[in-house]
Parts: C-alpha cells; sequence; structure tokens
C-alpha cells in the first residue's frame, strides 16, 4: 500500500522550496514521473517467487496503477548470502521465460571480485572488491546476466497464446 502511494505521489506534478545552484532560493517544479515501478527486495522473507510477483502486481493494479516490478536479487531475497543471487537470477529468468512482463528490471549487487572487504588502516585494499555490501564476482555476474537475457530473449520470442 505504502509503495502505490509513492508511485501515485511520484506521478504526479510538485512545486517546492530548493536551492539553485547558484545558491540561492527558488521554486522548482517538476511535471512528474510516469515510469514508476516497486522494487521487491525481500523482507522478514524472499518475495521473488511468481506468487509473490503476482500479488504485488494485483496489488499495484488494484490501485489503477501500472503493474511494473523490479527485483533485487540481493538483501532479503538471497537471504543475505550474495552468492545467491545467481539462484534467484534462475528463478527470475524462468518467469521472464514463461512470458511474465510485468518484471520490468532486477538489481544486482556487483564487482569485479567477490565478497567485501573492510577498510583498515595501513592495510591496502583490494582492487575490484566492494567496501560496502558483498558481491558478485565477475564471472557470477557475468552467468547472473546471462541468465536474465536467456529469459527475456525466450518471453520476446514466445507466441502470444503461450503466454
Amino acid at each position: 500500500r505504502i509503495a502505490t502511494d509513492a508511485i501515485r505521489a511520484a506521478q504526479s506534478p510538485h512545486h517546492f522550496l530548493s536551492v539553485t545552484k547558484g545558491g540561492h532560493s527558488a521554486i522548482v517544479s517538476t511535471s512528474g514521473n510516469e515510469d514508476c515501478h516497486v522494487i521487491l527486495r525481500g523482507g522478514k522473507s524472499p518475495n521473488f517467487d511468481a506468487a509473490h510477483v503476482d500479488a504485488a502486481a494485483q496489488e499495484i493494479a488494484s490501485a489503477a496503477l501500472s503493474p511494473r516490478l523490479m527485483i533485487d536479487l540481493s538483501h532479503a531475497n538471497s537471504n543475505k548470502l550474495f552468492a545467491r543471487q545467481v539462484d534467484v537470477a534462475r528463478d527470475v529468468a524462468a518467469q521472464l521465460a514463461d512470458g511474465e512482463k510485468r518484471i520490468v528490471g532486477t538489481m544486482i549487487e556487483s564487482h569485479l571480485v567477490e565478497g567485501r572487504q573492510n577498510m583498515v588502516p595501513g592495510k591496502p585494499l583490494v582492487y575490484g572488491q566492494s567496501v560496502t555490501d558483498a558481491c558478485l564476482g565477475w564471472e557470477d555476474s557475468r552467468l547472473a546476466l546471462e541468465l536474465l537475457a536467456q529469459g527475456v530473449r525466450a518471453r520476446r520470442h514466445a507466441k502470444p497464446s503461450e503466454i
């Protein structure tokens, strides 16, 4: 419900007081953003599977909004185990291949070197390894992206009667 209210607000025009790059106060106008989506990142449990995608999309549609979803492969959807993002990608790819059109994107915690590192004074950092969230390394990132690309290709080539 909070997400649908946020979409409705983001799609509406706004006027607000701000500061320009030159440091002057100004009233800023926006026309609203029609390209809004909800991110499923899990909560107490993962929410990337087809049942959760359908429930979220139906909730958004019931608010007379376009049901566009992005799936976060990390965080609670991977049970905070970065390497499980590939498994989540595999599931999402299967949904895409089955014709799921309400999934419009994914988020992946990805870097060159897998895992994460702490910043320790006097200790050099590993080039290409995250200092924030643990990430997939290059090869697993490529695998996840290829799985998703295969799902999208299958969705594009499906006959309308198969979806």
